[in-house]
């Protein structure tokens, strides 16, 4: 696997709420971590849920779902490094 491919697209996968398109990136980011096997399909299901919700968080809706929870602690912890 390409580390610098993964580094992208993990900064794609937090791109900031509310920016143009931010919603799609975050999910096209999303789709990469799922074919690695990395991201389960009910979490990116939400994300394409989320898709066209450019200021709208995937991940209240992750917890509240009771899925990802490998993925939401990787999230939380690389914005807590």
């Amino acid at each position: 696997m390409d580390d610098d491919e993964a580094a992208e697209q993990w900064e794609l996968v937090n791109t900031p709420l509310g920016e143009a398109w931010s919603g799609r990136t975050r999910y096209a980011a999303a789709m990469y971590f799922y074919k690695r096997g990395e991201l389960p399909a009910e979490v990116l299901e939400v994300y394409r849920l989320c898709s066209r919700l450019d200021s709208y968080d995937p991940l209240p809706i992750i917890r509240d779902r009771g899925v990802g929870k490998d993925w939401l602690k990787r999230i939380e912890a690389s914005k807590s490094a």
